[in-house]
C-alpha cells in the first residue's frame, strides 16, 4: 500500500525537498526510516524474508513513481523530483537494499536530475 501511495505525495505542496534542512518540508523523509524499520519488525515476526519483501516494495514504488514521470498535469507532479529523492533515501537507509538494485528498476539519471532540480530551485528561491 505504501509503495503505490508514494506518487500521491508529489501533488502535496509541502512535499518539497529543502537542501537547507536536508529533508522535506512535511517530514516525508522520515518515511525512509519508518519503512525500513517496520518492514524489519514485521517480517521478523512473521518469519518472512525482509530482503525479498523490501525488493518487492522497491519494485512497486519504482514502478509507481515512473508512472508520474509520464503525467502532464502540473498540479499532480509539482514535487515529483522531491518524491524521487525519497526513494533514494529509502535505499540509503536500508541495510537490505543497494543502489545497484535501485538502478535496476529506477533509472539513476532521474535521481541525478531530481537532485539537480531541487538544488537549482533552492538557489533560485533564495536569491
Amino acid at each position: 500500500f505504501v509503495a503505490v501511495s508514494l506518487p500521491t505525495l508529489a501533488s502535496n505542496v509541502m512535499s518539497q525537498y529543502s537542501p537547507a534542512i536536508e529533508g522535506h518540508c512535511n517530514n516525508i523523509h522520515c518515511l525512509a526510516k519508518a519503512i525500513n524499520q517496520i518492514a524489519a519488525a514485521l517480517f521478523t515476526i512473521h518469519k518472512g524474508s525482509i530482503e525479498d519483501r523490501l525488493k518487492e516494495f522497491l519494485a512497486l514504488a519504482s514502478s509507481s513513481l515512473l508512472k508520474i514521470g509520464q503525467e502532464t498535469d502540473k498540479t499532480t507532479t509539482r514535487n515529483r523530483e522531491s518524491v524521487y529523492l525519497l526513494l533514494d533515501m529509502i535505499v540509503q537507509e536500508s541495510p537490505f537494499l543497494t543502489m545497484d538494485l535501485l538502478e535496476s528498476c529506477f533509472p539513476y539519471v532521474l535521481l541525478r536530475n531530481a537532485y539537480h532540480a531541487v538544488y537549482k530551485q533552492s538557489v533560485t528561491s533564495s536569491a
